[in-house]
């Protein structure tokens, strides 16, 4: 089981708004790898890093108050968090606000 979770609030704009639901998980897989997070890997046949995007967005729809759960496997502060991960994802989408569920 997960040590840590990470809320975060983002936006999806400009040109990022047609990136599918799928695609944009994808994003935040990449994105913390890069970035070099301690996030959750799953168990099983294709395991994958576990994130949670709590509602699909439409695509073409720009949005500022989205919501995604990092579930870590090491404690990390919100602001280090989102300074990390804000670095490596690309222009249009951007962590807003990150903060640690108790």
């Amino acid at each position: 089981m997960p040590a840590h979770k990470i809320k975060t609030q983002f936006s999806k704009t400009g040109d990022m708004r047609f990136i599918s639901h799928l695609d944009l998980i994808r994003l935040f897989q990449r994105a913390s790898r890069r970035a070099d997070l301690p996030v959750t890997i799953t168990k099983g046949y294709s395991p994958h890093l576990k994130i949670s995007i709590t509602k699909a967005l439409k695509l073409g729809v720009e949005s500022s108050a989205e919501e995604a759960v990092f579930y870590m496997d090491e404690n990390i502060e919100g602001p280090e968090f989102m300074k990390k991960i804000n670095e490596k994802l690309p222009q249009g989408v951007n962590v807003l606000k990150a903060e640690e569920m108790v």
